[in-house]
């Protein structure tokens, strides 16, 4: 697997000269209930860029973005948020300087709050003729910090579940909750931060899931690669 972080200027321009893709995994900082920690999404997206990266000799990763618009966890100890515009000017100025040594770019997003932000940024950068993407992981269940995410981290970091502190919080379909979490954010909805409940999680289920996200992956960069 070919990490940008880890290369020279001149390895990078030998990967580059051979039609790299650069995947940028974009997450955040913010709070994912008492059991996951606040890299969770930032997580995600790095194991979903190195998964594609081990399948596809092409692809180099390159350093996480860990910070994104998490205003609706502003109550949290810990979430660090930059906002919608912030988001969204960070990706295009940053694709646009990767695409001076990357042909294709494909921004890898696991924080639901950023969709927006990166959608606005792939339509400006690819109005201007950069050929950027966006994938965003499309899983059925519970919201944040749930058995979802919770199965998904049981899967790629145990270390860093700690499941003796998992609990159900708002456990309404997400639909009904949202117009409460915008108005009011997560605290006034769950008070421990959890829209689902992690308690019934495990790694097996997450290995299924992250299956799941690759397949949908791959099957972008085909459709993609089937427009060139």
């Amino acid at each position: 697997m070919a990490t940008l972080a880890d290369l020279s200027w001149t390895q990078a321009g030998s990967v580059a000269a051979r039609g790299a893709l650069l995947a940028v995994p974009v997450g955040s900082t913010e709070q994912h209930g008492p059991h996951l920690p606040l890299s969770t999404d930032t997580d995600i997206a790095v194991a979903l860029a190195s998964l594609l990266a081990d399948r596809r000799p092409e692809v180099v990763v390159a350093p996480a973005i860990a910070y994104g618009s998490s205003g609706e966890h502003a109550d949290f100890t810990g979430t660090l948020s930059i906002g919608q515009q912030a988001t969204e000017l960070f990706l295009v100025e940053l694709v646009r300087s990767a695409s001076a040594s990357f042909p294709r770019v494909l921004l890898i997003c696991a924080h639901g709050g950023n969709r927006g932000a990166v959608l606005r940024a792939e339509q400006r950068l690819r109005t201007e003729g950069h050929d950027v993407r966006a994938f965003f992981p499309r899983w059925e269940g519970d919201a944040h910090a749930g058995r979802i995410e919770t199965s998904i981290m049981l899967a790629i970091h145990p270390t860093r579940v700690r499941m003796e502190l998992a609990e159900a919080g708002a456990l309404a379909p997400v639909q009904e909750l949202f117009p409460r979490l915008v108005r009011e954010g997560v605290r006034k909805v769950s008070a421990n931060g959890v829209l689902g409940d992690p308690t019934g999680a495990s790694a097996r289920e997450g290995r299924v899931l992250f299956d799941l996200a690759a397949g949908q992956m791959c099957e972008l960069l085909a459709d993609w690669e089937g427009l060139r």
